[in-house]
């Protein structure tokens, strides 16, 4: 995030640029004199937002002018610039093409400073040390430069003090000149207030410093601003000393100092987090519980679908039961038959002729046939079972007309009967 917001920075900075160049040339056909009272770029495009026609620029408009310049002489000095232009006179619609251009560029430049300040922000919570001691801007471009902070905490020292200056630094050792000082660690304010003499030392003393930011920022658990501080008196010691004579601090001191109020900081963020992580668990309680209160139809419902969906399989686990003897052929399950209908009852003359009926027509073993053949069909269980052999079965169907209902009890009686009468006509 550090190194896409000061790429995007940089882009910005060169867009805006641009873009207000644009207007300056495009409004100064109009109002020339305006370019050499205000030199900031995005309070030249408000101010020509805010003009407009410059003839329609009365001394009622005064006001918002110092407010938009916030300074009175300059306000007066467009105001008498104003009537006294050498610009051409420009037509309602150019007017309102320069005055949307021109917001643009004023919603952009407000755009970069609220991107700096989310930079500033998370440089604070990535690397305070190193933005405490060398700046956001400076730091940000230091970590994009070498790909991360981890990264830039392995770079030694005399690595850190030349990032941003490769070429120069190839080209020298090519043309075995003299390398560069210096890279983007140039851009922080302590180079520029040391003497030209002095600068090559400075820089070199403020990468020693800026890596073992670095490195506290990479490696500590608890990151603070305290070591940045502390390195940053370091710099500011040393830079008066090239200038007095002073002798500054010895390191091992500054760093038993720095020692201390680290860990008091840690200790302080630390119960700044746990105070925080609380008053989440709680705000997280509260909405369980709002949520517990808001569906109480649901938490009704809930254990009678579970009621139902354990007595379900309850069940399914009886009829499994059931099944069981038929699928082993071990015993004859329980078998249910129709009910049987109610019989008219036959004398025993009827019976004794249709026995003899029977016996002329010699139908006997079809008639067994078929009631082998119709039990099986009212017996489907039996026949779907494909786990029993089928010597069993042929067994079971044998065995079925023993131990069957009352119509194979008649029909056993009238057997017996035939057979009798067989024997009493084979006699005669």
């Amino acid at each position: 995030m550090i190194i896409q917001s000061i790429s995007l920075l940089d882009q910005l900075d060169k867009d805006i640029n641009t873009f207000s160049m644009r207007v300056r040339e495009w409004y100064g056909y109009h109002f020339p004199e305006l370019v050499k009272i205000i030199n900031d770029n995005a309070t030249y495009c408000r101010v020509a937002q805010f003009i407009g026609n410059r003839k329609e620029l009365n001394e009622e408009k005064l006001e918002e002018l110092e407010e938009l310049t916030m300074d009175g002489a300059k306000a007066k000095a467009i105001l008498d610039a104003s009537r006294s232009s050498m610009g051409m006179d420009i037509s309602a619609i150019d007017l309102i093409n320069i005055e949307s251009f021109s917001s643009r560029v004023v919603s952009l430049s407000e755009y970069r400073q609220s991107l700096h300040t989310y930079l500033r922000s998370k440089m604070s919570q990535v690397a305070p040390s190193l933005s405490a001691l060398i700046g956001e801007a400076v730091g940000a471009r230091l970590i994009a430069h070498a790909g991360s902070l981890t990264n830039l905490a392995k770079y030694p020292a005399s690595t850190v003090q030349i990032l941003g200056a490769e070429k120069a630094l190839f080209r020298a050792l090519k043309t075995r000149g003299n390398t560069p000082k210096y890279g983007l660690i140039f851009h922080s304010t302590f180079i520029g207030r040391a003497a030209a003499k002095n600068k090559g030392r400075i820089s070199r003393y403020l990468a020693n410093k800026c890596s073992i930011a670095s490195r506290i920022d990479c490696f500590s658990e608890v990151p603070t601003s305290v070591f940045g501080e502390k390195l940053r008196e370091q710099v500011e010691e040393r830079l008066s000393f090239y200038e007095t004579g002073v002798i500054p601090r010895k390191n091992l001191e500054v760093m038993k100092e720095a020692m201390v109020q680290a860990e008091e900081a840690a200790a302080e963020i630390t119960r700044k987090l746990e105070k925080q992580e609380k008053k989440r668990l709680k705000k997280e309680k509260k909405r369980l519980a709002a949520i517990a209160l808001a569906s109480p139809e649901n938490s009704s419902s809930t254990p009678e679908e579970c009621e139902e969906t354990n007595e379900k399989p309850k069940k399914k686990k009886k009829q499994k039961l059931q099944e069981t003897p038929q699928e082993n052929g071990t015993e004859d399950p329980p078998v249910s038959l129709p009910k049987p209908k109610k019989r008219k009852s036959f004398s025993k003359e009827e019976f004794v002729n249709n026995d003899l009926e029977t016996a002329n027509n010699g139908n006997l073993p079809k008639r067994k046939k078929s009631l082998t053949k119709q039990e099986p069909v009212s017996e489907p269980e039996e026949a779907t079972n494909r786990s029993v052999p089928k010597k069993k079965r042929k067994l079971s169907l044998k065995e079925e007309p023993l131990s069957s209902g009352p119509e194979e009890a008649v029909s056993n009686k009238s057997s017996k009967k035939k057979k009798k009468l067989q024997k009493l006509a084979q006699e005669d």
